[in-house]
């Protein structure tokens, strides 16, 4: 993972990098969930997040988890919809 200002670069299965802007991180129930939007190409729009657990491997170094636990990505997703209504207001 690469981090530049607010924009993270991933790389996909075939290791091509994908940029996504950091959107937030933060806690539900004592994990940790780092939201990111991707940057698309000429401008296009994109409304679709992808949230993550943020965990750290045997090193010590961050990892993106994926979440395979429909209740739990519900819960972080309502979490920060909630997050962005408090900054709305």
């Amino acid at each position: 993972m690469i981090e530049e200002s607010n924009i993270v670069t991933l790389y996909d299965e075939e290791n091509n990098p994908i940029d996504y802007e950091h959107l937030d991180t933060f806690e539900v129930d004592s994990k940790v969930y780092i939201v990111l939007l991707e940057v698309l190409e000429n401008g296009e729009e994109n409304d679709e997040v992808c949230i993550f657990r943020l965990e750290e491997d045997e090193n010590g170094e961050d990892l993106l988890s994926v979440i395979e636990d429909e209740a739990e990505l519900m819960a972080a997703f309502e979490e920060f919809e909630n997050r962005l209504e408090d900054i709305d207001e």
